[in-house]
């Protein structure tokens, strides 16, 4: 029974979180104080009842998660750590500061913010991953809040998490729907036709409660009601006003997005009450234990195979995952329905138990992994690299959440053959060298790619890794190794009179076109930049140096983006590149210029000129011109 007492106190937290809201934006002069207050109610109860959280040690394993999907209400979430304690008044008024760690938007700067938010749709497919890790592998009952704004449920990750989470029965996670009618521009798809969220919600096989969210009791009961959901996730749809509390602003369009003047400041501030600085105690999670145990770690034994021999890199891949499955327990794997050709299906046959199949929904599948991680789980996530495009506003907004996933993706590149261009992946090097601090990979042999697959495991960042599907001929022994930012040379000699660069399908054709061009006296050097990034300077300087500028990249890939730009980028001299110093460079670029079809995977590279014909004239044209012409 909720006591007028406990009421009066959740009111006066929810008057000072819409006032501090108000001050720190209106300090810095730009923010959403009107999405905040309209949360506020809901929020002062989480915090001062239900929330478990340990603000003395944020990575206590038996915290609750709270994410804030709605992210640009972050003036509310900086006012709930300053009732809470974490942070000082005047840092709160450190809001979108240049230095702060309070920025627009929240990011794991704050130790606190388990995953960068901002990019609306994202906080429920993360919340998936975090309680996936909750109720499958850790197995402590922690709980996953998340608060959603009524304008990003029109996005189709919101749906995409809503068929998992019910799927996956995640009793452990409880969503929050801020209906406050008004998005950016006006009055959102549904308004405050909370019936239609609850219908929704419930035909995905959710619990759905529906309550004012301002009303404090009913708040209460639907925290408790869902707390009592051991069978489905649970989603409480809060019917509220943005602006709550006043009366210039509460339910009025136009103030998106806007924040107050000071003289509106002081009147908002009078008409709710005047300024408070209450401090609460929030509850620490009262159960104290460690993870459960996902197996014990074996010595690493990573397949190995005969040169010679004919092995496709996916399934080099599908082979290195179940060693490193064996070898480090922490490891897990998720898929979108294609596991029987990424060969992820080895490792669900080894470890189900720390498999997750995320169907044909790619944006859940890369959301899942960041919320993976938050747990401190090392997930590869695998699928064509295709429709890895179809969730890369989560790969970019992973980068800024400083997250440490591995994305895998195979099929890549018109080297696929028949299934024609809507299955072949020939922007995806651009699309993940383009992302912060990312690392991409394209091994030409299981050897290699055995290797790349166990250094993964322990990178941080964004790390991706290209496979292909034909089957192409070990080269390299069991016993090279492959440092990620290195290259190998794999032919060279002080006559090379050009140097062809390639990774992955495309090097196999450079070796054929060394042979016949070495039967008609020309001598090449063969550069494997199986490190696509970081790539490596060094070696790619000495090339040039070596064979007069004469550079031939050849890619399976569109012109733009790919390994061709990044070996250009080589020689642009920045901050932490150095300065080129060597003969004129003379490069040619061998990609894919026009839209492929359907066709055998020979007949594609040669149409694409992207063979070891394309590659025998291009040095040829470089060998027979004069330098300097």
């Amino acid at each position: 029974m909720t006591t007028h007492e406990q009421l009066d106190q959740w009111h006066e937290l929810a008057q000072q979180l819409r006032i501090d809201s108000i001050r720190a934006t209106t300090v810095a002069g730009s923010g959403h104080p009107t999405s905040s207050m309209s949360a506020a109610d809901l929020m002062a109860v989480l915090l001062s009842k239900y929330l478990r959280y340990d603000f003395d040690n944020p990575h206590n394993p038996n915290s609750d998660h709270f994410l804030l999907s709605k992210g640009h209400a972050a003036p509310l979430l900086y006012a709930m750590y300053k009732a809470a304690g974490a942070i000082t008044d005047e840092e709160l008024l450190s809001l979108r500061q240049f230095g702060s760690r309070l920025e627009g938007h929240p990011t794991p700067v704050l130790p606190w913010v388990d995953v960068a938010t901002g990019s609306l749709g994202q906080g429920l497919p993360i919340g998936v991953g975090v309680a996936l890790a909750g109720k499958y592998l850790d197995q402590l009952p922690y709980r996953v809040w998340v608060l959603l704004g009524d304008s990003e449920t029109a996005e189709g990750s919101v749906w995409e998490a809503f068929d998992h989470a019910s799927h996956s029965k995640l009793n452990n996670l409880i969503a929050i729907i801020d209906v406050n009618r008004l998005g950016q521009r006006g009055e959102t798809e549904l308004g405050w036709n909370t019936q239609a969220y609850a219908a929704r919600a419930r035909g995905f096989g959710w619990h759905a409660i529906e309550i004012d969210g301002h009303d404090l009791t009913e708040i209460d009961q639907a925290f408790s009601a869902a707390l009592s959901i051991n069978d489905r996730p649970t989603v409480i749809i809060a019917r509220t006003k943005k602006g709550k509390g006043v009366a210039s602003v509460e339910d009025i369009g136009g103030w998106h997005g806007k924040a107050f003047k000071p003289d509106q400041e002081k009147e908002a501030i009078a008409e709710l009450g005047g300024e408070r600085h209450i401090i609460i105690q929030v509850n620490k999670p009262e159960e104290q234990s460690q993870p459960a145990a996902t197996g014990n770690a074996q010595p690493l034994q990573l397949s190995t195979y005969e040169k010679g021999a004919k092995v496709a890199t996916r399934k080099a891949y599908g082979d290195a995952l179940v060693a490193l499955g064996a070898a480090q327990p922490d490891v897990v794997v998720l898929d979108g329905e294609v596991s029987n050709s990424t060969y992820a299906e080895d490792f669900a046959k080894a470890y189900p138990e720390r498999y997750f199949e995320m169907y044909i929904a790619e944006q859940q599948l890369i959301a899942a992994a960041v919320g993976l991680q938050v747990r401190k789980y090392k997930p590869f996530a695998s699928s064509f690299a295709a429709f890895l495009s179809r969730g890369y506003d989560f790969v970019r907004m992973a980068a800024i959440s400083r997250a440490n996933i591995k994305l895998v993706g195979s099929h890549a590149g018109i080297s696929i053959g028949q299934d024609g261009p809507s299955q072949m992946a020939l922007e995806d090097l651009a699309a993940f060298r383009a992302v912060w601090s990312s690392t991409v990979l394209y091994p030409s042999d299981g050897n290699q790619t055995a290797k790349l697959v166990a250094q993964m495991s322990d990178r941080n960042g964004i790390v991706y890794l290209r496979t292909t599907r034909e089957s192409t001929p070990v080269i390299y022994g069991s016993d090279e190794e492959f440092p990620i930012g290195g290259s190998k040379v794999i032919r060279s000699s002080e006559q090379d009179q050009a140097t062809v660069i390639a990774a992955g399908i495309t090097l196999h054709e450079a070796l054929k076109a060394s042979d016949r061009l070495k039967d008609e006296g020309i001598t090449v050097r063969i550069i494997d930049a199986y490190s696509v990034k970081p790539i490596d300077v060094e070696t790619l300087h000495q090339a040039a140096r070596d064979t007069k500028g004469n550079l031939v990249v050849v890619e399976d890939h569109w012109m733009e983006g790919g390994l061709g730009a990044a070996v250009l980028d080589a020689f642009a001299g920045t901050s932490s590149i150095p300065t080129y110093n060597g003969p004129q460079l003379r490069l040619i670029k061998l990609a894919v210029l026009d839209m492929p079809s359907s066709g055998t995977p020979e007949e594609l590279l040669h149409a694409a000129k992207i063979d070891a014909d394309a590659i025998v004239e291009a040095v040829k044209s470089q060998v027979r011109q004069p330098v300097g012409v």
